[in-house]
């Protein structure tokens, strides 16, 4: 059953620490190049002569006022445009527009980016005003679009204008000369699906969607907000760059809570920590250093008052150092992380022994405050990163008193929050909501005492799904894939892997095929019938163009197909130790892997009706498990082991095959 190319592959691979070359090649959506041209016309309209030019190294003239071009990019893009004015004069003039969904490609407007407005017309048009000269036009810096599909070139006046070479610089990943360069990869069929290679497209997808989020720091979105018409994208983002933010479209700033989903994405796919670094980083540079309260987002927008995103930098801190090892960061952070976590401490009610939210902020979910159990299963994460954390910096008496109160916590989160008879965990101490967030978290972050308690809440969750994906009822009509992400890893943990497909397919396939979007990187959310009007009641205004099309917390697929599919895991900083088990999920194979600073990890198993072969690379001196779910008399490196196909078979680092016989 093993194939000596593919085990080979992973040889290699674990000999250069990177991700090998092979099929899977093919869906990686990065651009070979940092100047990209558009692939095709979409539309044309008015007096256009030779649009077609515009793709096949010619020109094209627009020749009335109203004429316009629509260039299509084929996929999400972002930067500077350039273009050669080959025929102008004095008082010629054109505008350009831009938009990520073709659902609002227009001559008069882009797509909004500065505010949200009812009108669908807050940003306008970028006017290129006369007097113009012959030669080479370039998109003024302040004025860049972080995210867009689609660009319209529309003249507005009425004397002949002919255009040529029009192309776009790429901002984001600036500190990439090659933005295809993966340290990890992904590539699986799915017979099942419509699509055999969903999967690997959709992991693909989410790795691209987080390199267009990893932008320049003078790039932000800028506050106060451009009056209309306008956009500016030329405020500062932290204190170092790059940078990862939440939006290459908007909001383009640090959001710890979207960090959740993106970072995980980032590790598997090209490991580019800096970004987060500076991202964290910079959280922490806004502590309150009166009473330990991190802001909500990053500068410019800089908002406070969330005790949730206060949590995610917490959380965020335990996931760059569990896949970094960089132990002198961790150092550096560590006053502003203890007095943080203490912040959050501060607020635990001791007549209840629950975090009570006072700062109400959070993802977009409605009836935030007081006990809340998505805060509180946030709290107990933190909890229990922090007692690791603090053991990797020799601090037992801490890191111990820490693990008491996430115990504690456990103990009392259930008898707070469980209803037995709904099976699942309810919104707060008197609500009858039964939300997504929080019960997929309990799931995620082990505060579930069993696996039929886990079983019972994929259950129930499943009740919210519409054919579009999973609607949260903490945010009424709404598909939010942040929280869809971690429900999609909560069904795999539950044992549910036949869920957790069937959310995958109708989730994120819907995202990535359908042509409201752009088709290549993951939207920011939708309603429950799949229109764009996402938050539409709840601060959006209305304006279904306000929308991003390229959300980096809406690309939980990449890190759960590597973490759960392949099976493949870092257990403690660097993988120095690790974890693989497989869920096969009905597929026939799946293979890929990561790097960290120790090197390669490389996974590549099959499953037939004779049986399930395995082969792990993974760095010397590392140590790891596998665990599987498949009895049968196990072979590992030619020598059966006692236990059986459902037990744990413990591995020091190297190259090994396991063979399950059925």
């Amino acid at each position: 059953m093993s194939s000596p190319l593919l085990l080979l592959s992973l040889l290699v691979a674990s000999a250069v620490s990177a991700a090998p070359s092979g099929p899977w090649d093919a869906f990686n959506l990065a651009p070979e190049s940092r100047t990209v041209y558009p692939r095709a016309i979409h539309s044309s309209s008015g007096d256009v002569v030779n649009a077609d030019g515009l793709v096949s190294d010619g020109s094209a003239t627009l020749s009335s006022n109203g004429s316009y071009i629509t260039l299509d990019f084929g996929l999400e893009v972002g930067g500077l445009i350039s273009m050669n004015l080959d025929e102008v004069n004095s008082d010629s003039s054109i505008s350009l527009a831009f938009t990520e969904s073709p659902m609002f490609i227009s001559p008069y407007t882009s797509d909004d980016s500065s505010y949200p407005s009812a009108n669908m017309s807050y940003d306008g048009v970028l006017l290129v005003s006369p007097p113009l000269e012959t030669g080479l036009w370039t998109q003024p810096p302040e004025r860049l679009r972080g995210g867009f599909r689609y660009l319209t070139v529309a003249s507005t006046s009425t004397i002949n204008i002919t255009i040529a070479n029009v192309s776009c610089a790429i901002s984001f990943m600036p500190h990439y000369e090659n933005m295809r360069n993966y340290s990890g990869y992904f590539y699986a069929s799915d017979p099942t699906y419509f699509d055999e290679d969903f999967l690997t497209k959709i992991w693909y997808s989410g790795a691209y969607t987080v390199q267009t989020d990893t932008v320049p720091l003078n790039t932000g979105r800028m506050v106060p907000f451009v009056s209309s018409p306008g956009w500016l994208n030329n405020a500062t983002l932290g204190i170092a760059g790059p940078i990862i933010v939440d939006g290459a479209k908007r909001d383009r700033a640090v959001w710890p809570g979207d960090m959740g989903i993106a970072v995980p994405t980032q590790f598997v796919s090209t490991n580019d920590l800096i970004p987060t670094r500076n991202a964290l980083s910079t959280m922490f540079s806004q502590i309150n250093p009166d009473t330990g309260e991190l802001p909500e987002s990053g500068p410019p927008l800089s908002q406070t008052g969330s005790d949730t995103y206060h949590g995610w930098t917490l959380i965020g801190t335990y996931n760059y150092h569990l896949y970094s090892g960089d132990i002198e960061w961790l150092e550096g952070i560590w006053v502003n992380y203890t007095k943080a976590v203490s912040y959050l401490e501060s607020l635990v009610v001791d007549s209840t022994g629950l975090l009570n939210v006072t700062g109400t902020r959070d993802w977009g979910r409605l009836w935030q405050g007081g006990y809340n159990s998505e805060a509180n299963a946030i709290f107990y994460k933190v909890l229990t990163n922090s007692a690791e954390l603090a053991n990797y910096l020799g601090d037992s008496e801490l890191s111990a008193a820490w693990s008491a109160n996430a115990s504690a916590l456990k103990t009392t989160f259930k008898g707070a929050f469980w209803s037995d008879s709904e099976g699942m965990y309810k919104d707060n101490l008197t609500s009858s909501l039964f939300p997504q967030d929080a019960n997929s978290l309990a799931i995620l972050f082990n505060l579930t005492e069993c696996s039929e308690q886990a079983s019972r809440i994929s259950e129930g969750l499943a009740r919210y799904w519409s054919d579009f994906g999973s609607v949260a009822p903490e945010l009424p009509d709404t598909i939010a894939p942040f929280i869809g992400g971690f429900e999609l890893q909560a069904h795999f943990v539950a044992g549910n892997d036949s869920r957790a497909m069937d959310l995958l397919h109708r989730e994120w396939g819907y995202m990535l095929y359908t042509p409201l979007s752009v088709q290549s990187t993951m939207l920011e959310g939708y309603t429950s019938n799949g229109s764009l009007y996402y938050r539409s009641y709840d601060g959006y205004n209305y304006d279904a163009s306000y929308v991003s099309h390229s959300h980096g917390w809406s690309t939980g697929p990449t890190s759960a197909l590597t973490y759960y599919v392949l099976g493949l895991t870092v257990t403690s900083p660097k993988g120095q130790t690790w974890s693989v088990a497989p869920h096969i999920s009905g597929l026939p194979s799946a293979e890929g892997g990561f790097e960290t600073p120790l090197g390669w990890f490389g996974v590549n198993w099959s499953s037939s009706a004779d049986g399930f072969e395995l082969s792990i690379s993974t760095p010397q001196g590392t140590s790891g498990v596998v665990k599987l779910s498949i009895n049968g008399t196990v072979i590992v490196d030619r020598s059966e082991v006692n236990g059986g196909g459902s037990g744990l078979i413990e591995l020091d680092g190297g190259d090994h095959i396991v063979y399950v016989r059925s």
